[in-house]
Formats: structure tokens, C-alpha cells, sequence
């Protein structure tokens, strides 16, 4: 979820719509509208800097849609991303140094730069520049990128890959010029894994893990600085620093956001941190050695594990005990958000973040 100014708050989510909400003082949300909807999970949005009305989403469905609360019809699709086939999106960024430019990552190897007044299809499918790791531009690990994010400056690019490591690169760098730093010890194979910048000046970097543990990297020198205990349900998905103040928020499969704030007197100890890396280094490559795709490992325990610890009013609803429904789903964008040619084989699916 993304917020927007104006007490609106702009929202996606697995069944690939996403809508738009009017926040009030009395703390509630009587109803949301559908602004666009993709044929396949939605993961991301990506707001604007410089406007209050308008962002970006990217679905599984490859595309990219730019979305105006201001026009009667919200959504207009910007981009298909496609190689030789579509690529299913996970992960969308704009660039805060230059809001014309944004990335996106997904079902491939490769972070896509894109600029909105330069997107021509015909000509290299649209694409500004591409960034991938050298060593995994011909790999059989069929590597994926979660989730992207650009530094407080927009000179820096972070992306993290399943089942692999968390890269940075130079965003002035030419076209598929290899990464400047690397970031190691935790895991990213059971979810879509987020990864973050913390730090006025994007100092740190911030990751979850499969393990259920929070990693904080220096920028400059790739050491692990700290690492916490996040969630007691395994996983840690979501990261994100508040834009001020030295807080910041994570959540995962526990059913609460937890706030992180800097209160230690004495210097962290890291104690364990050692057995965690050898532990998830050892079961990634156990995991390499089967070839498996993406979350293929973890889809019956995910299900297993929220089967078991859903709570019972959700699982009531979800049987249809409760019915009721105050959103609308009138939005004129609906019949512009998908293609009939975007239905079938090259659609893909991922585990729920």
C-alpha cells in the first residue's frame, strides 16, 4: 500500500486491482474505488514525487499501467514488458532525482529503466537501459528480481533476486553495465521479498529473510551492522524506512507491523548471526541443486501455514458466512486495464507478500 496526499490512500493487491481510498478524520474508509486492473497480481505501486494524483502499477500481467485521479478514465497502460515473451512484473520504482524515469523488475534477470516520454515498443521494447549481474545474464538458476528501489538521489539502483543476493548499481552507468556492490547472508526464496534504502542519505541497507530475521548492511562496505529477530511466522517481506525520522516499519507473516527505533545503549553483538548465514547459504543451494522455480519449495507450507493460523472470523468470511461489500468496482478504467492477448501460458503467479 502506497499513500498518496490529500488523505487518499492508493492500494493493489493479488487479484490485480488496484484502488483508491478517501481516508477520513473518524479513522474509517466507508469505500474504495477500482482505478485499474491487471490480469495477475499487482505487488506494487509507485508514486510520483512531484504529483499528488498521479503513480504507477505493474502486475504480473507484464504491464504498466499510469494511473491519473484527476481524468475520468484513471488508467492508460504505458508499457508492456516483454523479451521474446511478456515478462510478469513484481517490483515498480520511480526515479525521485528525475520522475520521468522509472524501473521495474520481475520474472527475468534483468532491472528495466524506462523513460515515459521515450517508450517506444518498436525500439529495444521501450527500454531506457537494462542492469543484470554479469554472471546471472546466462544462468540456468532462473533468477528473479522482488523488488527494486532507488536511493533518496536516484544515482543508486538496489535490487534483490530470489534465492540469490541483493546487487546495487550505478543508475549513470551505461547499459548493462555490471553491479557496484553486493549484499550477502540472508535469503529470499519462499515470498516476494522486499528490500529497502534506510538512511537520510541511503546509508544502509535493509533487507527480510526467509529465516524470519531482519539484515542491515552498510552501503559503503557490505557488512552485516545489525540484524533483529522480525517475525515468529518465518518470513519478513516488507521494509520501509519512515521519510524522516530514524523509524522504520516491517511486517511479514506474523499479523502485526512491528516499528523499529534505535534505542540500543551499548553496540550490537550480532550474536548467532554466523549459524543464520551457514543455515541459509546451506539450504539455498540444497534448494539449487533441485532446479526448482520460484516459491515452488514453499507453496504447500505457505498454505498449510496460513490455513492453520488464519484467524477464525477470516476464516468464516471466507466460507461466505459474512457477505457485504461497499467497494466499487464501476471504475471506467476496468474494460482499459487488460488485452485479451495478455490471458493463457505467459501468465505467472507468485506466492502471496
Amino acid at each position: 500500500r502506497d499513500a498518496l496526499p490529500i488523505s487518499t490512500l492508493a492500494m493493489c493487491a493479488r487479484d490485480g486491482q488496484v484502488r483508491t481510498a478517501e481516508l477520513s478524520a473518524t479513522q474509517c474508509c466507508k469505500n474504495t474505488k477500482k482505478v485499474a486492473q491487471h490480469k495477475g497480481a499487482c505487488h506494487k505501486l509507485a508514486l510520483e514525487p512531484d504529483s499528488p494524483c498521479t503513480f504507477l502499477s505493474a502486475g504480473e500481467d507484464s504491464v504498466v499501467f499510469s494511473i491519473d485521479l484527476r481524468q475520468d478514465r484513471p488508467a492508460s497502460k504505458l508499457v508492456v514488458t516483454k523479451e521474446e515473451k511478456k515478462i510478469g512484473l513484481y517490483t515498480i520504482y520511480v526515479n525521485p532525482a528525475n520522475t520521468h524515469q522509472f524501473a521495474v523488475g520481475g520474472r527475468d534477470q534483468y532491472v528495466r529503466i524506462y523513460d515515459q516520454r521515450k517508450i517506444d515498443e518498436n525500439e529495444n521494447n521501450g527500454v531506457l537501459k537494462k542492469f543484470c549481474p554479469h554472471h546471472l545474464v546466462n544462468s540456468d538458476s532462473k533468477a528473479n528480481v522482488t523488488c527494486l528501489v532507488y536511493s533518496h538521489d536516484g544515482t543508486e539502483l538496489l535490487a534483490s533476486y530470489n534465492d540469490e543476493d541483493i546487487y546495487l548499481f550505478n543508475t549513470s552507468h551505461s547499459d548493462g553495465a555490471e553491479y557496484i556492490k553486493r549484499y550477502k547472508g540472508h535469503r529470499n526464496n519462499a515470498t516476494v521479498k522486499g528490500v529497502n534504502f534506510y538512511g537520510p542519505k541511503s546509508e544502509f541497507v535493509v533487507s527480510g529473510s526467509d529465516c524470519g530475521h531482519i539484515f542491515l548492511w552498510e552501503k559503503s562496505s557490505s557488512q552485516i551492522v545489525q540484524f533483529m529477530e522480525g517475525d515468529k511466522g518465518g518470513v519478513v517481506n516488507c521494509l520501509e524506512p519512515h521519510p524522516h525520522l530514524p523509524v522504520l516499519a516491517t511486517s511479514g507473516l506474523d499479523y502485526d507491523v512491528k516499528i523499529w527505533v534505535p534505542t540500543a545503549e551499548v553496540p550490537t553483538e550480532l550474536s548467532g548471526l554466523k549459524e543464520i548465514i551457514k543455515k541459509n547459504k546451506r539450504e539455498r543451494d540444497e534448494d539449487s541443486l533441485r532446479h526448482t522455480d520460484l516459491f515452488d519449495n514453499h507453496m504447500l507450507w505457505f498454505l498449510m501455514h496460513h490455513l492453520r493460523n488464519r484467524p477464525p472470523d477470516r476464516r468464516r468470511r471466507e466460507a461466505g458466512m459474512e457477505t457485504g461489500d461497499a467497494d466499487s468496482d464501476d471504475s471506467p478504467s476496468s474494460s482499459d486495464s487488460s488485452d485479451d492477448d495478455e490471458t493463457g501460458p505467459d501468465r505467472v503467479q507468485c506466492m502471496p507478500s
